[in-house]
């Protein structure tokens, strides 16, 4: 089924794949009629197809249901995902969501469906009349992506690759391969050599290199710093280009190393430490939430740059992403310390709670750099006592209480989560007021268009650029800027840090002032 459009939309979708624009690849699938095979708007081929030849397609899953299958030239699964499906917050973007989190390769779509308050029957519709695949499709697109990326990418044995790429066999995954890529896993991995792309050098020991490729621009120096600035001993760091974080994962805990891109790469190199290779598609989505590797900048810039105000910041740094976190979890915990403190002072906090409560990294992982811990799961944060934890009363009692609603199911935290609800639940909770929710939101649920002018730092921000410094009327110029408030936040935020050139790093060294919130 192809995707429902208006004229204007068709006519820019053709006029992009007549102009090979890489600026809609990842957010429409073209079908050709007359070769069966679909591909990015900028696939290099030298012919066009015919206008009356194309359709149109959400997903590449709902391009395979329909009966066509992936070019070999252009590669359609290697570019980034489509950003609609974060954008919005309705439930087939959440059930997407939850897909890429791969919900249904761990609970089935029975487990999806019931995290998403639906029967598997109404998801199941839902999803085919919007998107033109089932949720069965869905996951199976999925695996076929992440399965090629390590065909070409790596010199895994295939048994290893099927069962790091989510397949329940070896002849599943190459029927699956075969339908979806017209060709057996060993062609595509010779096709691959022979145009010299294929990195052999990418496995080294026990660590799995995938590349994970964003829409340029991307603001490196202002994202690094941002990491570094937000880094907790034990459990993060950065090391010059080099941010590693700790992970928990399904089958246990593991470790990534992100490798800033150099100015002419369109992708970021990342090296995994994995307790188990079933855990890779999940870590890999993770780390392209916390970096936000699905944001179309070009997009966002020409929509926040019809506001005069922004306009010297969208210059300044062009490609700011909006970080994310790598669980629910952490975020909320970490917002909960930094209620009201400062950004270091919350970071001390933090660090010194995950030394005494954080579970060492296993022995198949190790310890990698200064990393020695995974950050605790909601279980064990929701049975300690507030008393132990050394915090003001209130805090510590609003600490260990989001941990319980994470716990027993009655806040979620997850990628399908609803967002909207997720905030109100959070605000219910004593001592957990608009800002914390807002963080939370911004971060672990990644909401593009999350504020807050209750932030100190946004605050004195808005007022070194000519924007309004008070709470309400910050927050009613805001409203001008949706629905990519979040991006316009970090804006502000990085003109707040200031950064300056570094002497350790090759990320800037950033300038931590207190950065205080409002729970109130």
């Amino acid at each position: 089924m192809t995707i429902a459009a208006t004229d204007a939309s068709t006519e820019a979708w053709m006029l992009a794949v007549e102009s090979r624009d890489a600026r809609f690849d990842g957010w429409v699938t073209i079908g050709v009629t007359s070769t069966g095979i679909y591909c990015r708007p900028s696939c290099p081929t030298p012919i066009r197809p015919k206008r009356s030849n194309m359709r149109f397609f959400a997903t590449p899953a709902s391009a395979q249901a329909a009966g066509f299958r992936a070019c070999k030239r252009c590669a359609p699964d290697a570019t980034p995902g489509s950003p609609e499906w974060n954008r919005r917050d309705d439930l087939v973007a959440r059930a997407i969501r939850g897909i890429e989190d791969g919900v249904i390769d761990r609970h089935s779509v029975e487990g999806l469906a019931s995290q998403l308050a639906v029967s598997s029957r109404h998801l199941n519709r839902l999803l085919v009349s919007q998107v033109g695949a089932t949720p069965i499709q869905l996951a199976r697109a999925r695996r076929a992506r992440a399965a090629r990326v390590l065909i070409e990418g790596t010199v895994m044995p295939f048994s290893d690759i099927a069962f790091a790429a989510g397949f329940d066999s070896i002849r599943q995954f190459n029927d699956t391969v075969r339908e979806v890529f017209a060709a057996s896993p060993t062609e595509l991995r010779r096709s691959r050599r022979k145009t010299g792309s294929a990195k052999q050098e990418l496995m080294a020991g026990d660590w799995l290199c995938v590349r994970l490729p964003f829409r340029p621009p991307l603001d490196v120096r202002t994202l690094w710093a941002w990491l570094d600035a937000h880094s907790v001993p034990g459990i993060e760091e950065v090391d010059g280009s080099v941010y590693r974080r700790s992970l928990r994962l399904e089958s246990g805990p593991g470790v990534v190393e992100l490798v800033a891109p150099q100015p002419d790469d369109s992708a970021i190199e990342a090296r995994f430490l994995l307790s188990s290779l079933s855990d890779l598609q999940q870590a890999i989505q993770r780390c392209r939430r916390l970096l936000d590797l699905d944001a179309d900048p070009l997009v966002i810039r020409a929509d926040l740059g019809r506001h005069q105000a922004l306009v010297n910041l969208l210059n300044s740094r062009p490609g700011v992403r909006a970080p994310g976190d790598v669980d629910g979890i952490d975020s909320a915990i970490r917002a909960v310390l930094h209620q009201q403190v400062s950004l270091a002072s919350g970071r001390g906090v933090c660090a010194r709670l995950i030394q005494a409560h954080g579970e060492p990294l296993s022995a198949s992982v190790g310890e990698v750099g200064s990393l020695t811990r995974v950050f605790p799961t909601a279980a064990t944060w929701a049975g300690l006592d507030p008393a132990i934890l050394g915090l003001p009363k209130s805090r510590a009692k609003a600490l260990v209480a989001v941990a319980q609603a994470v716990a027993c199911g009655d806040l979620d935290l997850s990628p399908a989560a609803d967002r909207e609800e997720a905030k109100a639940k959070l605000c219910a909770i004593k001592g957990i007021g608009p800002w914390t929710a807002t963080i939370v939101a911004l971060r672990a649920l990644h909401g593009p268009d999350e504020f807050s002018s209750g932030d100190l730092a946004l605050r004195r921000a808005a007022d070194s650029v000519g924007l309004p410094s008070g709470v309400e009327e910050l927050q009613m110029a805001a409203e001008q800027w949706r629905p990519w408030r979040s991006y316009a936040m970090h804006h502000l935020w990085a003109e707040y840090a200031a950064p300056t050139v570094g002497t350790k790093s090759a990320a800037p060294t950033v300038r931590t002032r207190t950065m205080k919130g409002r729970t109130r």
